[in-house]
């Protein structure tokens, strides 16, 4: 049977998340298949050695050449907007893989402090010891970044929104100041996914994602990719993930696929709930402060409005009483699955200061905002009046 190929530029980003990067195979399947095998066989010598060399495209070995992963690459790239993607094994092997591709001794990294506590790890403690040295910065100080920068200055790293603040970066501002410099700007889409955000358009050079969240959006498999254009992805990230193998699963890949199909309409749903939620827990009389670039009291709300297409699923609040009144509100809840994860239809909880962040120095946290007594949630698809009479459970205890 011969296989329907769409060109992902004419299609929207719902109908490439369904439609592209499947090349249907002679036994006409009309769902994406699995190829778990380690290897693949050739026509003869000569086919093996041309493909080896390059001079030949095809499967060689599933570690860097998998169909399964390769429709899943292609999909999310033409969701992006990127001319490629590389799947990892996880979001953190896809920013390890970013940095020891592109990078070397003696380089450096600006990075925004307000990020996942084991992107600090990374950056902080065992990429020095590779000879790549990062300074850290406040996300939304642009002068902070500028003057951050030396000669040995490579890589821009961020996320936006941040996790668990909810800072907004202006990416289009912070390209420019990467190029000013000669550097490559480098996002963290995962909170937003191309859904609501896509970094390329605003000059960005390489999106990150932890596909783990919502790209799976059912605390499914754990994988992560990188998208960018073939210049910058295909030589030294691709060479280093070919010899080092953080690479991704055939069949993570195709349960990420599935995810794919229905993120359009999950996220409109989180970002819906998370919403009202929100709007909730800010006019709560035992909340202090609620994080949520849709609140109107949001100090980025209109740039959030203005680079992207919704405000996601994730929200952040502070309750009187430090950390034990931020672990009564968690322990009193039922719906609410205590756990660190994000993105998925089931909403989850947890105290960031203790978990997600909980090997950043003390110091680290002062600077990143991250207080005892915030509480995150990642706001499912469950119905929006239960999850506030679940937080309601644990608020009404407090003094």
């Amino acid at each position: 049977m011969t296989a329907k190929k769409i060109n992902p530029a004419e299609y929207s980003a719902q109908t490439n998340a369904v439609r592209a990067g499947h090349n249907r195979g002679p036994e006409g399947e009309h769902g994406e298949p699995i190829f778990p095998t380690s290897s693949f066989v050739f026509e003869n010598a000569a086919e093996a050695a041309a493909r080896f060399s390059g001079d030949s495209p095809g499967n060689i070995y599933s570690r860097f050449t998998n169909p399964t992963v390769r429709t899943f690459e292609e999909r999310l790239a033409a969701m992006e907007g990127g001319e490629r993607c590389i799947g990892t094994s996880s979001g953190m092997s896809a920013i390890l893989s970013t940095c020891l591709g592109l990078l070397k001794a003696g380089d450096h990294i600006v990075s925004s402090r307000s990020i996942f506590g084991t992107t600090v790890g990374l950056f902080g403690n065992l990429l020095p010891k590779f000879g790549i040295e990062t300074t850290f910065v406040d996300l939304i100080d642009y002068d902070a970044w500028e003057k951050a920068i030396t000669a040995a200055t490579r890589l821009l790293f961020l996320e936006t929104p941040s996790n668990p603040l909810t800072e907004i970066a202006d990416i289009a501002r912070l390209a420019e100041i990467a190029h000013k410099h000669d550097c490559l700007l480098v996002v963290d889409n995962c909170l937003c996914t191309p859904i609501l955000q896509k970094p390329l358009e605003y000059g960005a050079d390489i999106i990150i994602h932890s596909a783990t969240k919502y790209l799976d959006g059912q605390g499914r498999c754990v994988g992560g990719a990188i998208v960018g254009s073939n210049d910058l992805l295909s030589e030294d990230i691709f060479g280093f993930l070919r010899t080092a193998g953080p690479t991704m699963s055939p069949f993570n890949a195709w349960v990420f696929l599935k995810g794919l199909e229905t993120l359009n309409v999950r996220m409109k749903a989180h970002c819906e709930n998370a919403l009202l939620l929100a709007q909730w827990l800010e006019q709560h009389d035992k909340v202090e402060k609620v994080y949520y670039p849709g609140l109107v009291s949001h100090p980025q709300h209109q740039l959030a409005k203005d680079q992207q297409n919704g405000f996601g699923g994730l929200v952040s609040f502070e309750v009187r009483g430090g950390k034990e009144a931020a672990w009564n509100v968690i322990d009193s809840t039922e719906l609410f699955s205590i756990t660190a994860n994000l993105g998925d239809t089931k909403s989850t909880i947890t105290h960031a200061a203790t978990t997600t962040h909980h090997r950043l120095t003390d110091e680290q946290r002062v600077e990143a905002g991250i207080k005892p007594e915030l509480v995150r949630l990642s706001v499912g698809l469950e119905d929006v009046e239960d999850l506030k009479r679940d937080l309601e459970s644990g608020l009404i205890k407090l003094s």
